[in-house]
């Protein structure tokens, strides 16, 4: 096989022309939109296909940049706007071949009944955008239809199954770890049983920690039909249906969570002929096709790229200097996640929700359940391989023979879950699902195939949340909600890193640091905005990871005394340059930010009410992930009583007024009541009005 000839230079003048859009004629006259007094959309419609045709249009007037963005992934058009770095994601499109697997799955992977919901939904961004020609970013990405709005949700899910981590690692010549994200991510989910609450009702915190903007930051909406579609919760620009959330009978949340997803193959090369690979003693060709990557430079200056993907038995595959190397995992398989979620938004029971939850669409997540009707629930999802027993999976493993190829998956039946726990609670934090209730209840490890790869440890989340629930007796919804908000890290620290030894300092030792020092011995451990414990904590801390990230090392280690006490020195000049002080709070060091809008912030990592953080202006940092859509839920007669807040607010535009209107509550932890009632809601509304209709 020829090798690949470089392209010296080649470049082409696209003029990015908006096509024509056509209106869909879509009946608007069955779609109603109620806004509450915070801006959050109440969608009403005679079908489900009305309902996602609101939210489509809903969701568009809030934040149709970043809809488009996720539309654009999915059709590979990143890098016609936004460069080199889009380009980068339309060669893991193309990798993928998300568009083509959506094309050749779409019709077998989804019913009559849900394709009329998706096309509802595109109509309706096709619709937002002929009307609204100005903001469209790039013209020739639409009309778009169903089919590519699967490839966007394919992409998603391909990347919380670790393949961009691992396409980086093996371009990164690292394929033997791949990396993971140089700071732990966190998510909540808590569930109490009816038995356990003094009020008789069952308990249920939705709690995702996750960015405060871009394409996976949280959307709140209230979807309500004619067809028994009335759910209230959270999506990601591009969803047409609530990911977590509640509606008239049960509720559920998501976290993220980490078995083994997904497998790297190290294949062998033909010496001979790179295109080449060997399998069982016979020699295979690669499938290998070059691909045009469109990258803007500026205005309509558009270059096109030229790159080569290749393709084996395995599935994607990379080739480079170092060999060649393949992924598989079932995200690339089964693609109907976005109705399996549509069946459970409109579940009127557990039994009708876990047939939806056993249908193995949903190729991932952490999912806490509670119901009306006296039932919690807990699983670890994923869609998890039947390996090879000989081959460990765990790192690197041969691509040279079908012993270490795979093609089914165990059933849902097969992975960790707890059902009604004499305990009378399930949670989850990212940490082990073998640790979901009361120690007398939790499951053994030692039952599942160890091939799975799920998590074993604790984190300080975890270890909190047990310290914090009675192992007996009954909770006020006061009690519940103290536990959910609580900012405090456990008796015994659970990082990555063992970092006991800034707490272990003799100020005498090291006195130009000695009110450092002391500052954390008195440290409660709290992350309270008037802290100054719980700044210096996260000056080290972040410091610390900054440093490790940069050098390469392991974060499974132990931060010595030394470092210890150059943390301490860091902290206080940085302290002293920017704020004139050696010690300050926290909510002088980290603030919630949006436009001219900036108040102090509590929360640090991995404490309950998680805050990450960044560096922003002037040595203060501001919080770009943690915290972010809260909903809690009490079920019992009726429909459930609802809270909720979102960081910022209902629109992700500048010009509106709710664009940070919510900053203010979420700092003080004061939820605004919401409700499933369509007579209430329309009753109460701000305003009400149909699509394309002021």
């Amino acid at each position: 096989m020829k090798k690949l000839i470089s392209l010296s230079i080649l470049i082409t003048i696209l003029f990015s022309c908006q096509r024509i859009l056509k209106p869909s004629n879509w009946d608007t006259t069955q779609v109603e939109i109620a806004r509450d007094e915070f801006g959050v959309p109440h969608i009403f419609g005679k079908t489900d296909a009305d309902v996602a045709y609101g939210l489509a249009w809903a969701h568009a007037e809030d934040d149709f940049e970043t809809i488009q963005k996720t539309v654009l992934a999915g059709k590979a058009l990143t890098g016609r706007v936004f460069g080199e770095q889009g380009a980068g994601i339309d060669f893991f499109v193309h990798l993928l071949e998300t568009r083509e697997i959506a094309k050749e799955k779409y019709d077998s992977s989804f019913s009559p009944e849900f394709k009329k919901v998706l096309e509802g939904y595109a109509a309706g961004l096709n619709d937002y955008a002929y009307h609204h020609p100005e903001e469209v970013l790039y013209g020739p990405a639409f009309p778009i239809n169903p089919k590519e709005i699967i490839s966007a949700y394919i992409l998603s899910l391909a990347q919380m199954s670790g393949a961009d981590r691992a396409v980086q690692a093996i371009v990164g010549g690292n394929v033997d770890l791949i990396p993971e994200d140089t700071l732990p991510k966190g998510s909540n989910a808590i569930a109490i049983h009816p038995t356990r609450t003094d009020s008789g009702e069952a308990f249920l915190a939705i709690n995702s920690h996750q960015p405060l903007e871009g394409p996976v930051a949280w959307y709140e909406a209230h979807l309500n039909s004619e067809e028994g579609w009335n759910a209230l919760g959270g999506l990601f620009p591009g969803g047409a249906m609530i990911f977590h959330g509640v509606n008239e009978h049960l509720g559920w949340a998501h976290t993220v969570n980490s078995p083994d997803f997904l497998d790297l193959y190290q294949m062998e090369l033909n010496p001979e002929d790179e295109e080449e690979y060997l399998m069982d003693g016979e020699w295979l060709e690669l499938e290998s096709k070059i691909v045009w990557l469109k990258v803007r430079l500026w205005d309509w200056i558009t270059v096109p790229v030229p790159k080569k993907v290749w393709k084996s038995i395995y599935g994607p595959t990379l080739v480079t200097e170092q060999g060649a190397f393949a992924i598989r995992f079932g995200a690339l398989d089964r693609v109907g996640a976005p109705e399996q979620w549509w069946k459970m938004n409109k579940a009127k029971n557990f039994s009708e929700w876990k047939a939806a939850m056993s249908s193995m669409q949903l190729t991932n997540f952490n999912t806490v359940y509670a119901d009306k009707y006296d039932t919690i629930f807990y699983v670890s999802n994923g869609l998890l391989p039947k390996r090879n027993t000989s081959f460990d999976y765990s790192g690197t493993v041969p691509g040279n023979t079908k012993r270490t190829l795979w093609t089914a998956y165990h059933s849902f039946s097969d992975l960790p879950q707890q059902v009604n726990p004499k305990s009378g609670y399930l949670y989850n934090t990212n940490h082990s699902p073998f640790k979901a209730s009361a120690f007398e209840d939790n499951l053994a490890s030692e039952n599942y195939p160890v091939e799975m790869g799920f998590d074993l440890r604790d984190n300080n989340r975890s270890l909190r949340f047990r310290e914090l629930m009675p192992d007996t007796g009954r909770i006020s919804w006061e009690q519940f909600e103290r536990i959910k908000f609580d900012q405090t890290f456990p008796h015994n620290l659970a990082f990555r890193t063992d970092l006991n030894s800034l707490f272990s300092l003799s100020p005498e030792k090291y006195p130009e640091v000695a009110q450092q020092i002391k500052a954390l011995r008195n440290w409660n451990k709290e992350a309270s905005a008037d802290s100054e414990g719980a700044a210096l904590f996260a000056f080290v801390y972040y410091y610390w990871w900054e440093e490790f990230a940069k050098s390469g090392r392991s974060f499974e280690t132990v931060l010595t005394e030394e470092e210890a006490v150059k943390g301490l020195q860091e902290a206080k000049k940085h302290f002293e340059t920017h704020f004139g002080e050696e010690l300050i709070a926290l909510g002088e060091y980290q603030r919630l930010v949006r436009g001219e809008k900036s108040l102090p912030l509590w929360g640090l990592d991995d404490v309950l009410s998680a805050i990450r953080s960044t560096p922003w202006e002037n040595g203060r940092r501001k919080a770009v992930q943690g915290e972010s859509y809260i909903l809690m839920a009490r079920f019992g007669e009726g429909l459930p009583v609802l809270e909720s807040i979102n960081v910022y607010g209902a629109s992700n535009r500048p010009d509106s007024p709710h664009y940070a209107d919510q900053m203010e509550r979420f700092v003080k932890r004061e939820l605004k009541p919401m409700t499933l009632d369509k007579e209430q809601v329309l009753k109460k509304a701000a305003r009400v009005y149909q699509p394309g209709k002021k």
